[in-house]
Formats: C-alpha cells, sequence, structure tokens
C-alpha cells in the first residue's frame, strides 16, 4: 500500500526504499495513484478547483499515471439499457481526460441499490433528478466556486458577449456514441429555438427576449454567443437543469433539418412525421425528468432504437411506470476517482412514488429509503429526530433559499375576485393580517425570521433594509382599516367580508405539501378568517396544483420562493409574467400571455410590470457590483416588493435526511432547489456501505 502515495508525504522515504531495492522512481508510479480523498489528501497538492483535478493535473500532482478500473456488474447494467450494445474496456468508454474527483471521505466500494421517494411523476423529483445530473460546469459545495463537469473549461471575452466551452476529447454518450461540440448546436438551435420542438423559448435561452448563436469551432470547442452581454450564464449552466447538449445523433435522426429522410424513417416505426419521434424521447420539454416514452407508450419502444435518448448522466433509465422508476449505471460516465474507478459507485436507483406525505415520513422514519430532502420541512424534523437511532438515519438542517410565499391572482378569471386583487390595497391588507410571529413558534419552533418577498435570497448589499418587513408586521387594525376602503365588506352580516357587488368572498387555496407544510397554509387561513375574509385551504398533489395554476383557476399560489443573486444573474424568470416556471409559484398568468402575444390576447400588465421586464434584461447585462448594476437591482427589489405580487411569510432552515449506510455524504450548505439539490454535493461518489 505504501507505493500508492507517490508523491504523497512519504515520497522521500519511498524513493529512498525503491533505491535500496534498484527499482526506478518511475516504476513507482507504475503501481498506481494515491487515494486521495477530501479528508486526506495524503500530501498531494490540491488541483485548480476544490475537490476535483483533471487527468494530467493530478498526475502531475501525485506523481503517478493513472490506470483505469470499473464495476464488476458494469457488463450486466449495461445489459439493462434497450439499445446499447457491447462495451469496450474502461480505459476506450472514458474521456482521454476524464475528470478525476476526490471523495469525501474515503474511496468507496460498488454495488447496492440507492432506494429513493418521489411524489409522483414530475412531482418531488427533482431530488432524485439531481444526484445523477451533470452540465458543463457545476457550483462547488461552497456555493460560491464554479468549478468544470462536463466541460473541461471555459473563456469569456472582455464583454461577456461570447463564452467558449473547452470540452472533452473521446467523451462519450451512454450508448457509446462521441459527444461533440455538434451535440451543443443542435440541442439550442434545433431543439430549443425549433417552434416544433419547444413552442416558445424559454427566458433563459434567450437574452432580453433575443436568441443566441451557438456555433460548433471544432470536435471539442462550442462557442455561445449572446445578442447583449450575459455574465450571468456561466452560474445558469451551474445550477440549472437544462442541460447544455443533446445527442445529435440520435434524436438528429429524426430531425428534418439534420436529415432529409426523417419523416420515411419515422414513418418506418409508425409514426407520421419525424417531429413527434423527436418529440417522443424529448418529450417537448428541457426537463430532463419528464416521463420517458416507457411511460408515454411503451409497444411504440420496438420500432425504434433505443428505450430512452441516450444521456451523459451518471444513471440511465430502465423501467419507467406510474409507480416509479429504475436506473442503472451508466458505463461511459465521465468520471474517476483518485484511484481510477470509474464512477458512480452505486449500481442502481429505485424511485418509488408516494404523494402522501404521512406515508413518506414514516417510510423516512423505518430507514426504507437513503435519502431526502424536496418535500421535507422543519415541522417534520421532530419525529424525524426522535427516530433516527431506531431507524438508522441522520436527519440534519440547512438554511433554505425560498420561504413561504403566497400571491394573489391578479389576473383571476372571476372579474370580482381580479378588480379586489388588483388593488394594492387589499394586498396589503392580507400581509399585515398574517402573523408571521405565530408561525414561527408553531411551524418553524422559532428558528426562522419574518421576512417581505423582494425577489433575492439572501439579500445583497443594494437592497434597502425597509423592503425586507414592507407590511410584514402584524397589524389586524390596519388589514380591517385597508380591507374596508377597498369595499370588502360584511354585506349580508354573516360575519364574513363579501366582494363589492356583494357576491360572497371566499379565498381558496390550494397547496401540496412539497411547496410548503401544511400547518403554514392552515394558520394563515386562520389570519385572513379573523379579519373576515373566509379561507379555506386544500391539499391537492403537486401536478393539481400546477395544472389549476397553469390554467389562471388559483385564487392564491403558495410555494417557497427565492434566489440568490448568482441564479437571478443567469435566469429572469422571477421577475418576468409569469414570474416563475411551471414547477413553481406563478402570479399574472394573462399578463404573460398578453406580452407573449404582443397585445394580442391576455391582459395589459401595469407599468411597474414593464419597468421589471426592461429592467432584468438590463441587470442581467451588467456586472455584478458595478454602481450601475446595483441602481438597476434596486429598482427591481422596490417594484417587486412595493406592489407585493408576492408576499413573504418566515424563512426558516429545513430538514435533510439520509441513512447512515450512504457514504461520503457531507453536510449541507442548503436545503434548497436554488443551486440543484445535490449537485453540488456530488452524489456519484455516495456509496452504500450496508
Amino acid at each position: 500500500m505504501l507505493f500508492r502515495h507517490g508523491k504523497g508525504v512519504y515520497a522521500g522515504a519511498l524513493v529512498a526504499i525503491v533505491a535500496g531495492l534498484g527499482m526506478s522512481p518511475a516504476t513507482v508510479q507504475a503501481a498506481g495513484c494515491p487515494a486521495v480523498t477530501v479528508a486526506d489528501s495524503m500530501g498531494v497538492a490540491a488541483g485548480a478547483f476544490p475537490q476535483q483535478y483533471e487527468l494530467a493535473e493530478f498526475e502531475a500532482a501525485a506523481g503517478c499515471t493513472m490506470s483505469f478500473s470499473e464495476n464488476p456488474d458494469i457488463a450486466s447494467l449495461n445489459a439493462r439499457i434497450v439499445g446499447n450494445g457491447p462495451l469496450p474496456g474502461v480505459a476506450d468508454r472514458l474521456p482521454d481526460e476524464p475528470l478525476v474527483v476526490a471523495p469525501y471521505d474515503s474511496i468507496g466500494k460498488y454495488g447496492g441499490t440507492f432506494d429513493m421517494i418521489s411524489n409522483a411523476t414530475e412531482a418531488g423529483t427533482s431530488d432524485l433528478l439531481s444526484t445523477r445530473h451533470v452540465n458543463f460546469v457545476r457550483f462547488s459545495d461552497d456555493l460560491q466556486t464554479i468549478v468544470p463537469n462536463v466541460a473541461k473549461s471555459w473563456s469569456w471575452n472582455d464583454d461577456f458577449t461570447q463564452l467558449t466551452f473547452n470540452l472533452r476529447k473521446g467523451h462519450k454518450w451512454s450508448d457509446g456514441a462521441p459527444f461533440t461540440a455538434d451535440d451543443v448546436v443542435f440541442w439550442y438551435h434545433n431543439l430549443n429555438m425549433d417552434p416544433n420542438i419547444i413552442e416558445k423559448p424559454k427566458d433563459y435561452n434567450l437574452v432580453g427576449g433575443k436568441p443566441w448563436t451557438v456555433e460548433a469551432l471544432d470536435e471539442t470547442t462550442v462557442r455561445i454567443t449572446t445578442p447583449a452581454p450575459y455574465p450571468g450564464l456561466l452560474a445558469h449552466f451551474a445550477s440549472h437543469y437544462g442541460q447544455g447538449f443533446q445527442p445529435k445523433h440520435f434524436l438528429g435522426q429524426f430531425h428534418p433539418d439534420i436529415n432529409p429522410d426523417a419523416d420515411k424513417l419515422a414513418q418506418a416505426a409508425g409514426f407520421e412525421k419525424g417531429y413527434d419521434v423527436v418529440n417522443f424521447y424529448y418529450g417537448q420539454s428541457d426537463w430532463t425528468d419528464v416521463p420517458s416514452p416507457m411511460l408515454r407508450d411503451p409497444s411504440k419502444i420496438p420500432s425504434l432504437p433505443a428505450a430512452i435518448q441516450p444521456s451523459l448522466e451518471s444513471y440511465i433509465t430502465t423501467a419507467d411506470t406510474t409507480e416509479g422508476r429504475h436506473y442503472v449505471a451508466n458505463p461511459y460516465f465521465h468520471m474517476v476517482d483518485t484511484t481510477g474507478q470509474q464512477l458512480p459507485y452505486m449500481n442502481e436507483n429505485d424511485e418509488v412514488y408516494i404523494n402522501d406525505h404521512e406515508v413518506r415520513i414514516l417510510k423516512a422514519i423505518n430507514g426504507e429509503y437513503d435519502y431526502k430532502l424536496q418535500s421535507l420541512s422543519l415541522p417534520d424534523m421532530p419525529i424525524l429526530l426522535d427516530n433516527a437511532e431506531k431507524g438508522g438515519y441522520t436527519a440534519d438542517l440547512a438554511p433554505e433559499v425560498g420561504a413561504p410565499t403566497l400571491s394573489f391572482n391578479v389576473t383571476s378569471s372571476d372579474l370580482e375576485k381580479r378588480k379586489v386583487f388588483g388593488d394594492l390595497r387589499f394586498r396589503q391588507a392580507m400581509s399585515v393580517a398574517i402573523n408571521r410571529a405565530e408561525i414561527n413558534q408553531v411551524a418553524f419552533f422559532d428558528l426562522g425570521e419574518a421576512k417581505q418577498y423582494i425577489g433575492f435570497s439572501p439579500p445583497p448589499s443594494f437592497v434597502d433594509p425597509k423592503w425586507l418587513s414592507y407590511y410584514a408586521q402584524f397589524d389586524p387594525d390596519l388589514a380591517n382599516k385597508l380591507l374596508d376602503e377597498v369595499g370588502v365588506v360584511d354585506q349580508d352580516g354573516d360575519g364574513n367580508r363579501d366582494l363589492p357587488n356583494g357576491d360572497a368572498l371566499v379565498i381558496n387555496m390550494q397547496f401540496a405539501t412539497q411547496g410548503v407544510a401544511t400547518s403554514v397554509v392552515e394558520l394563515i387561513a386562520q389570519h385572513w378568517t379573523n379579519v373576515g375574509v373566509k379561507t379555506t385551504s386544500k391539499e391537492v398533489t403537486p401536478d393539481e396544483f400546477r395544472s389549476a395554476q397553469s390554467a389562471n383557476q388559483l385564487d392564491v399560489t403558495i410555494w417557497r420562493k427565492g434566489q440568490p443573486l448568482a441564479i437571478v444573474l443567469g435566469n429572469s424568470e422571477l421577475f418576468l409574467p409569469p414570474f416563475e416556471n411551471y414547477f413553481g409559484s406563478r402570479n399574472g398568468m394573462l399578463w404573460a400571455e398578453y406580452i407573449d402575444s404582443d397585445g394580442a390576447a391576455g391582459v395589459k400588465p401595469p407599468e411597474y410590470v414593464n419597468q421589471l421586464v426592461a429592467d432584468i434584461a438590463a441587470f442581467q447585462s451588467t456586472p455584478a457590483g458595478t454602481p450601475e448594476s446595483d441602481a438597476i437591482g434596486a429598482r427591481l427589489v422596490q417594484n417587486m416588493t412595493e406592489n407585493l405580487i408576492f408576499i413573504g411569510t418566515v424563512l426558516a432552515p429545513a430538514p435533510y435526511y439520509h441513512r447512515n449506510a450512504v457514504k461520503n455524504f457531507p453536510k449541507f450548505k442548503t436545503s434548497s432547489y436554488e443551486y440543484y439539490r445535490t449537485y453540488p454535493y456530488r452524489a456519484h461518489q455516495w456509496y452504500l456501505d450496508e
């Protein structure tokens, strides 16, 4: 084992020993590379980026020549990936320069199934998705440093209008086909900018509403040129689920712009046209956890080249039903540990869908799954702690980024409610009617802090502190006064306020426990009822909540909301109607329709909304920290907060859970979605030690 230390702390003694044996230092290098971990560097200098190295960088630092090894079960796992052929040797499956990862505590061992629980298809699934996720780059676990991942390196031009990625030579998709810069061009121009695939480009794939240009300079070099400076683009790729690449060799054969015979090929497979096949695989969305073809229509798979499209992620889907999904390790994954073992360590992932929160908690305390963060909230912590020793797991707390946030539907299809919800005085009244101190005490054990929603979390330096408490005090007298001014008074003497036209005013709050704890909703409903606004609450599934929200049917939306500055710089959606994507809390659906249709449909938004739209484009094009950027940021905060489009409650820490058998599991800096769950914590190097 001494030989494995290379140029570590024992290098001098090692050289003396081998000299006495008549061996040269080169012979020592061939013996293998040291088992460097974050806990024990073995004297090997850190690389350019924390906790990881490029291959040549590690070999130089450790004075070794790395040889590669593989999971002994990888051939049988590969045989379960429909469409994959026989495997070449591990050295031929890895890139020429794989990413070398230093595990947190120890070199792992292969095997086992990572058991995971989600709410339903596309509900509560980002937890597990994040464990297998890759993108060009990621945030390191300090949540400040952006480090390479799929990309080996990157560079900017002087004005942040060109971002160039250098990919890894020899990197391969999960079916063994080469991954090249053409796959990035294909992802952007042929999928995301093609209305036959993505009907409307995502805000984060545009700059000021205008598209980028993506070019393949050579096989491993891709350049993104934006119509205005976009310095936050790198942070976007580091934290977002949307991967900047798709397999051109696979999807492109059915895309008419790539293959003139695409429609004929599709018709031979039982489809009308090539676009139908692309959508069958790609799911008409860049959300990488949409139901796979195995769930959409498994009968069509035999006539197609594979069950799912190839991926660069650490695990590949092998089964997909309404009850859950199953995955096996990607035999072409691009990472190795410091001894040359290909990652990931665990053989398989199993995901089960259970939408009942109480059942999920029961399974957690019984130690029936290996990790959970999403859908856990602080009220769950006492029962988790009480059963931790018996269940063989650890429950920790970490700061949240987003707080439970409410919004009244200012473009409600009920015109009388729209008038009331659109009156700022009503939103002010309902904000001060909330007893945030009681919420903090009852739901969050006095561990939280009352905060108004300002669009950024935590608040950057340009935020005037007054906005953090703007109409966030508990003042039922003021609430009653403002409601009287709006004309929302009790007209029939039943003790409940009515709409100005005399109709009963009832606020129906639908919520999903994935987005907010039941106790928080129940308390707020009581607070509003206390000032005469009758409020009901009903728990629904996340899919039901999102569908109703998208259809403009909700009175109130309620979900966690908030993003750090680094994420806002690369993602404008919190400041553009409807102020979030399908999976979050939205408002002003008809404002968004008006903007998207250039006024042909929807409802014209007020001027402050137009100012938000203009300001977020300018903010993202201005270097952060400059006086100009700070002035724009301050105006964004003022317009968002002063108009109470969303109403903040209490920001509190949240739990995360892992079974003790999961090793190399670190402390999390946040318990949140904003940095994409586990992505900074390198789940590829977690392993099971039963």
